[in-house]
């Protein structure tokens, strides 16, 4: 378990890092009786002026338009409907970038909001356009204040969590680091609300399956995350290069409090990132299949080679040519992730044939890879377990 429970500083001051992204609950930023806590938003834009006074970009990610509109809206505790909870966001959106504006503002600073939905991030086109337009921001000077489009989004197109779509961001722009506020400073070794005796984490130098078995559910009502999503964003964030913190956000001036020593854990970046295009792929929050592959095709995978059909053993899901699809080894693990070249029907034709079985199959002329490896990106535990296991023989 690559984890330290000591205490010790892990992450060099805020300020000397290039470009951060910080991840705000609605927890945090909205009251369940008297809506938004200006006191609070106001402290943390305070933090957010210094560091960007220090040349340090900022983007900020920003739960809290379901909450607040609801709030605005009377509607209570109570569950609400797909198409109530749509229009607490459209109310509580315009409410929530007002706010930010009027904060930043004070501060001399712009804001800009950016409204996105999953296919914002999954599919290529929209993925640049959305990079373009918030790298646009930054260098106007602007603050980009990010959230999910919840008037529209349902839960089949939603990324479900800000945990995730923060990460996703900051590995779309190439962030040094990402920051998740929650209501828990840490990663703790079981969830501290059963447990009174799980010990705190400082530091996770890689995600490993016994780091993922420390997590919780969410905490509270008004947030769709948890622990568990945390980390899922600290493998799409640390496998990009990024670093990321998890720590309280309750105080005010939350930002400054890190650099002040309050408790947090900081989650180390690879050492070997996955840069550019292959971001993109190893992003991808729902792979739209799997495809199950015996023991020397993960050997040739590791060895740099594509996945040819011969060493597929199961194809599932419904995806089409072009899709992002999860490569699983025969003991069920995630080998990697890539843009497949057939359509599910093809695929399933195809799997366990030898390349010059596959035009024969087909009708006519097919690729030889059903992923190819310039479309391919290995899972980092796959690559750490590997070393492990070649330093131990």
């Amino acid at each position: 378990m690559k984890a330290r429970s000591e205490s010790q500083s892990t992450a060099k001051p805020l300020s000397r890092h290039r470009r951060i992204t910080v991840k705000i609950g609605s927890a945090l930023l909205v009251d369940r009786e008297t809506g938004l806590k200006r006191d609070w938003l106001a402290s943390l834009v305070a933090d957010i002026a210094d560091l960007r006074q220090a040349g340090c970009e900022v983007l900020v990610v920003s739960s809290g338009a379901i909450a607040l509109g609801r709030t605005i809206l009377g509607m209570g505790r109570r569950a609400l409907r797909l198409e109530e909870s749509q229009a607490a966001a459209a109310v509580g959106q315009i409410a929530l970038a007002g706010a930010w504006s009027d904060e930043l503002s004070l501060k001399g600073l712009k804001s800009g909001q950016v409204l996105v939905t999953l296919g914002d991030t999954e599919e290529r086109r929209r993925y640049l356009n959305a990079r373009a337009t918030i790298s646009t921001l930054l260098k106007l000077g602007a603050v980009p204040v990010i959230n999910e489009n919840d008037t529209v989004a349902t839960s089949e197109i939603r990324y479900g969590d800000n945990d995730r779509l923060a990460a996703r961001v900051a590995t779309m722009m190439g962030a040094d680091l990402l920051i998740l506020l929650s209501d828990i400073d840490g990663l703790y070794t079981a969830p501290p609300a059963l447990r009174p005796d799980a010990e705190f984490i400082p530091l996770v130098e890689r995600i490993t399956p016994d780091i993922e078995a420390m997590a919780g559910a969410a905490a509270s009502e008004l947030s769709r995350g948890g622990m568990r999503t945390k980390l899922d964003a600290g493998k799409i964030a640390t496998a990009a290069g990024t670093a990321m913190i998890i720590t309280a956000g309750t105080r005010l001036n939350p930002l400054s409090a890190i650099d002040a020593g309050e408790r947090s854990t900081y989650f180390r970046a690879s050492d070997t990132p996955v840069r550019g295009y292959k971001t993109w792929i190893a992003g991808h929050l729902e792979p739209a299949g799997r495809i199950g592959v015996d023991a020397g095709a993960v050997r040739a995978l590791l060895a740099g080679k594509s996945l040819l059909p011969a060493g597929v053993t199961l194809v599932s899901g419904s995806f089409s040519r072009g899709d992002t699809v999860a490569v699983v080894g025969p003991d069920g693990a995630e080998v990697a992730r890539g843009l497949v070249a057939y359509d599910a029907a093809d695929a399933v034709r195809i799997a366990g044939l030898k390349t010059a079985e596959i035009g024969k199959t087909l009708g006519y002329e097919a690729r030889s890879a059903m992923v190819h490896r310039d479309d391919l990106v290995m899972s980092r535990s796959m690559i750490a377990r590997t070393r492990e296991e070649e330093m131990e023989g």
